[in-house]
């Protein structure tokens, strides 16, 4: 997925500045060549040349819909105004800044772009035509209920680049899975990816802030309670049906904020970052169902989820095991969203997907360019036969997919009621990266996402094939070898990436 050589994108080696130049779903030795890099300097999209005619601006699937609605009839959509914001932030900011000016980039582009089209959303909402309206500031659009005569007023609108459809979204489903005995030690897969060489070297997640947005949390585990950051910024349902305490009824965000998290209370460790706090977003409902609606809501949230730009309270990593329906394919709806995260300093793990073994299986949102797609291997790396392939051509050029690849078959993790379970997908390979990552962050707090992620492609164990290859990407998680490849450094330096000439 990445497709751009990290030698020409980044330079071979991380240098440092002295005196002189010195990356829904249940179910990572010898010498290489260069693997495949970090990813590219996000492009943002400019205002449309031209207008796209009013009725062009609506997906099939929403103009099929109103054709079959009575004229007092509602339906849901997403509109997606022209307008969006530049997100580039000059050089030298620390990650507090950086957050602060593209929430208030984004949200003054929506402010200015929505001016026009608010009294006639309000107008219609006193005449009954529409029922419910959410305005967002992370892509610059909005949510809306009407008639479908409004709908096709919007869609005429100069402000409106388009009008899609509130899709419902399956929830992951259950896996092959048994409870376990506890036992000592480690779970083998913390051991494979080197996470307790770096509990050794004193780096165990403390200081860092992880989110996952899946099937909710259960709070009463004994691994997981005491990590919680508590309070009303650290926990989102946008369904409204659990919206004080972390809740999960189908255990899938349970199973995977214990591999990032998890403590060792049955006596065996079970998450890579064990010291990091934890927030989360269920996006899926009781009913294991979630809507563009809402995960555009929790992506929103991650951003500043207390509501105060000035309150730095957004995680460092996100963990998304999930994908978009039910086939491999391409399907951009979200990465606005996912564009903004990255640009203020939140790295995005997605689950690769379920969809292998066949080439070119994978699946949104992990294969956006912005996104870090993590394939599945088991202990002994071997990749897990339904982990999805490459290559990947997905608002970019074909490129290698998944970015790496991390244990992810017979996961021992929490379960729901204090349980422990084994499970199998990419949804348990992911959160290996997302707490590497929370590890790296530990050592290094002032790593962007870019370089995060070439440190994790760069010291990645090449399997398969020589070099980068789309069942392995670049090769499975070594989180050692990533601190090791910065610790040769003078650490207490800035960190800069030289550019290739």
């Amino acid at each position: 997925m990445t497709g751009r050589n990290l030698r020409a994108v980044m330079g071979r080696v991380l240098v440092f500045w002295a005196a002189s130049s010195l990356v829904l779903l249940c179910w990572f030795g010898a010498a290489r060549p260069a693997p495949t890099g970090p990813k590219a300097d996000i492009v943002w999209p400019a205002a449309a040349a031209e207008q796209t005619q009013g009725a062009e601006k609506i997906a099939p699937q929403v103009s099929t819909a109103i054709a079959g609605l009575k004229p007092e009839e509602q339906i849901t959509v997403i509109v997606t105004l022209t307008e969006q914001a530049d997100l580039r932030t000059p050089p030298g900011l620390t990650r507090t800044e950086r957050l602060q000016r593209v929430i208030r980039a984004l949200q003054a582009q929506a402010a200015t772009s929505q001016r026009a089209l608010r009294p006639l959303l309000e107008a219609h909402l006193a005449l009954g035509r529409i029922s419910q309206v959410t305005y967002f500031w992370i892509f610059n659009g909005l949510a809306v209920t009407a008639t479908p005569e409004v709908v096709l007023e919007l869609a005429e609108r100069p402000e409106v680049l388009s009008i899609t459809a509130n899709v419902t979204i399956p929830g992951p489903g259950h896996p092959a899975e048994q409870a376990q005995s506890t036992l000592a030690g480690n779970e083998p897969n913390l051991g494979v990816i080197n996470a307790p060489a770096l509990w050794a070297l004193g780096f165990r997640g403390q200081g860092a802030v992880v989110a996952n947005m899946d099937t909710g949390v259960s709070l009463n585990h004994p691994d997981l309670v005491a990590q919680w950051r508590g309070g009303t910024n650290s926990w989102f349902d946008p369904h409204g049906e659990h919206p004080d305490t972390p809740t999960d009824f189908h255990r899938h965000g349970t199973w995977t904020m214990g591999v990032m998290v998890g403590r060792d209370a049955s006596g065996v460790a079970i998450g890579v970052a064990p010291q990091a706090q934890w927030i989360a977003v269920k996006i899926f409902n009781d009913n294991n169902e979630a809507t563009t609606f809402a995960i555009h809501q929790g992506f929103q949230w991650l951003l500043d989820p207390d509501g105060n730009p000035a309150t730095p309270d957004a995680p460092q990593v996100v963990n998304n095991s999930w994908v978009i329906g039910t086939t491999p394919g391409c399907d951009l709806s979200f990465q606005p969203d996912v564009q903004a995260l990255r640009a203020a300093g939140i790295a995005s793990v997605f689950a690769a997907g379920n969809f292998g073994p066949n080439p070119s299986t994978s699946a949104s949102p992990a294969n956006y360019p912005e996104a870090f797609a993590v394939g599945a291997t088991d202990n002994g790396d071997g990749m897990y036969l339904y982990s999805s392939r490459g290559p990947s051509a997905c608002g970019e050029a074909s490129t290698t997919f998944p970015e790496i690849v991390a244990p992810g078959v017979n996961i021992r993790t929490a379960g729901l009621s204090g349980t422990y379970y084994d499970a199998t997908g990419t949804s348990l390979a992911a959160p290996h990266v997302a707490g590497a990552l929370a590890l790296l962050w530990s050592a290094y707090p002032n790593l962007t996402v870019a370089e995060q992620e070439a440190l994790l492609i760069n010291s990645a164990v090449d399997r398969g094939p020589v070099g980068p290859d789309n069942d392995y990407g670049n090769g499975r998680l070594d989180v050692l070898a990533a601190y090791q490849s910065l610790s040769r450094f003078h650490v207490y330096l800035p960190i800069v990436v030289k550019a290739a000439p």
